[in-house]
């Protein structure tokens, strides 16, 4: 089988997902807590870009792993047509890997997932240009009690 590359959704139920295809560069802010965990600058850069794979049918995003940034890792977006949800297959080179489930809608873009032990929520938004996404990343071990993991900003690359 092989892979092609599209510049833009050919499943209709993707084309919101077309104001992420491209380049970003990406600048995570740890909150206190795991930057204690994770260690290094509180404050980390790296680059991300967002590709339509198989003629147009997903879109992945890759995250480089470099200078401090969490790990390489890439993220496979498809969509329920009939639902309007996303789901999202995860996996980096620490051999995590995750299923999400995701919305984006009038530029508000989440993701989220239940798992025993470490939820994990994700709420960004994308700016009225179409330059800047500020987000952040919020886990909680029961489900109740959420705390902030992590502060994100993408900036489309020029």
């Amino acid at each position: 089988m092989t892979s092609t590359m599209s510049k833009t959704a050919s499943n209709p139920s993707l084309k919101p997902l077309e104001l992420l295809s491209g380049r970003w560069d990406a600048e995570i802010r740890w909150s206190p807590e795991t930057h204690k965990l994770v260690g290094g600058p509180p404050t980390v850069r790296g680059a991300t870009r967002f590709e339509w794979i198989e003629n147009g049918h997903f879109l992945v995003q890759y995250n480089g792993g470099t200078g401090g940034a969490p790990p390489d890792a890439r993220w496979l977006m498809g969509r329920d047509e009939t639902s309007g949800e996303y789901c999202v297959l995860y996996a980096d080179a620490r051999g995590v890997s995750r299923v999400y489930r995701m919305t984006f809608e009038d530029r508000l873009w989440r993701i989220w997932r239940n798992a025993p032990g470490f939820d994990q929520r994700f709420e960004g938004r994308l700016s009225l240009e179409g330059r800047v996404i500020e987000a952040h990343w919020e886990k909680s071990a029961d489900g109740k009690t959420w705390e902030r993991d992590f502060d994100l900003k993408y900036i489309r690359a020029t």
